[in-house]
């Protein structure tokens, strides 16, 4: 049924294409939208595939990555799943740390971006500059120069018009959309207080230091290893917990926070690598509604991904049952079916290309991503943190210039009481 709604709609938006479709605008007579990867492993492989089950005539024509063998499997797996729609030639496939501008510079439509989070402002920027639609995968950065830059970004995609979807899928998850409308409607009245849990097991464990091959520089080393270090992921808070970050945010209609305190801290030693593997953050909003943020990677351990939501008429409770729950003076829970919220993220950013009205994510995905910062921030100095503090913020994680043949000093545990609020 959402394939035949998927054609009947381009049948009956032929005439509109040309607002937001460039390859029609350069006066082609194609139909096809040219989708281009920047990030070859897991994720950006399953965003790629679910953006060509979008859109009848959307094809992958580039992909770029720093390695060839990932390059390789990506596309063998996308051959198999999404068969002819893959079609990318050998001129079209970039290797090296430049090689996202060799692909924005190959003729696409649309940039799906799926690197480490620390190269996403810079990439993002050139793509939205180079007037391409994007998909961003979350966060959208590791610091707050990261966050302030994908700002400006936001407001020139909407210059622009093109689109600009993030990876925050619980937004586009019905069953999570509907749950939000009802405590938006006053299912639960007035929120009071928010628990979010995101304990799971180490996302990419540490190898020890005997498993890196002679001669590889620290860059590559790291840049291989990426989810463990600060400059590349921005910590397993920002990086993974962000999610519950992004639904706090949404219960407040994205308001930010007065302020946070949060702990945390690394209890698994590991031999490098300079991430904590758990946090816990307080945060305070408007008329002394809390919100409390837990999360731990570690392994052998209880893990649960949930959402505890009090109000002053009932509360709400989501991910310790099948469907979220409402209990309060009207009982609810979500009946209806779920969509595959990954790919309903593609389907709609290609609905809105096709009808010349492009998505723009820009600013809920940075403030989220800044949301779960700050508790990051907190728990690194031991220092109460405000909004304002956070969004201003002169700490520089990732460096100006990456150089993959590069020296990078042994990466430093941050310490509270001792690292600095910068």
């Amino acid at each position: 049924m959402e394939q035949e709604n998927r054609r009947n709609f381009l049948k009956t938006t032929t005439a509109a294409l040309a607002a937001g479709f460039p390859a029609l605008m350069r006066g082609q007579s194609t139909n096809a939208i040219k989708v281009g990867l920047v990030g070859c492993g897991g994720r950006g492989t399953g965003a790629a595939s679910q953006a060509l089950k979008a859109d009848d005539y959307a094809e992958l024509t580039a992909v770029a990555d720093v390695y060839q063998d990932r390059i390789d499997t990506c596309l063998e797996q996308l051959g198999k799943i999404n068969g002819a729609k893959v079609k990318v030639e050998a001129k079209n496939v970039f290797l090296g740390l430049d090689a996202y501008q060799k692909l924005i510079d190959s003729g696409v439509d649309v940039v799906i971006l799926a690197t480490p989070p620390g190269f996403r402002p810079s990439h993002l920027r050139a793509c939205i500059e180079a007037g391409k639609h994007v998909f961003c995968e979350k966060p959208i950065a590791v610091d707050a120069f990261g966050v302030r830059d994908v700002l400006e970004t936001a407001k020139l995609a909407k210059q622009k018009n093109v689109a600009l979807v993030s990876g925050f899928c619980w937004r586009y998850s019905n069953y999570i959309v509907a749950t939000f409308d009802q405590i938006h409607s006053g299912a639960i009245g007035d929120i009071v207080a928010y628990y979010a849990t995101y304990y799971t097991g180490p996302v990419k464990p540490m190898p020890p230091a005997s498993a890196r091959p002679a001669g590889m520089s620290d860059v590559e080393w790291q840049i291989k290893n990426w989810y463990n270090f600060q400059w590349l992921c921005g910590d397993s808070l920002v990086e993974q917990a962000v999610h519950s970050a992004d639904k706090i945010a949404w219960s407040q209609n994205d308001r930010p926070p007065i302020s946070c305190v949060a702990v945390g801290g690394r209890q698994i030693p590991a031999e490098d690598g300079n991430i904590y593997d758990h946090f816990e953050v307080n945060y305070l909003y408007p008329n002394n509604v809390r919100a409390v943020l837990g999360s731990r990677q570690i392994e052998n351990c209880w893990n649960e991904n949930a959402d505890y939501i009090l109000g002053t008429k009932g509360a709400c409770t989501i991910g310790r049952s099948p469907m979220p729950k409402i209990t309060g003076a009207k009982d609810w829970t979500f009946e209806g079916q779920k969509y595959d919220m990954y790919q309903y993220e593609h389907d709609m950013m290609f609905q809105s290309i096709r009808k010349g009205q492009p998505i723009n994510n820009g600013e809920r995905m940075a403030t989220s991503t800044l949301l779960a910062m700050m508790g990051r921030m907190s728990a690194y100095t031991g220092r109460e943190v405000t909004w304002e503090q956070a969004l201003n913020s002169q700490e520089r994680i990732f460096p100006e210039k990456v150089d993959w043949n590069g020296s990078l000093p042994k990466p430093v545990m941050p310490l509270p009481g001792v690292t600095k609020l910068l």
